[in-house]
């Protein structure tokens, strides 16, 4: 999904440069997430049981805007 793609790609750009080890994990870990679940995280509002994901969608979503 192209925004999906957008969405990551912006937080790779602004966020993998500065995001310790935990949080380039979580990146990760959300990479290997199906289409599906990463648009109802990320463009429809649920949010995940993780905390660190549910952190990183939070920040992901906050650098979009």
């Amino acid at each position: 999904m192209k925004e999906l793609d957008l969405l990551l790609e912006g937080w790779l750009e602004r966020g993998w440069p500065v995001a310790d080890a935990t949080r380039r994990q979580a990146f990760e870990q959300l990479l290997a997430e199906a289409d599906p679940q990463l648009a109802a995280w990320l463009i429809g509002g649920r949010r995940p049981a993780d905390a660190a994901l549910a952190g990183l969608i939070d920040e992901i979503i906050r650098i979009r805007h």
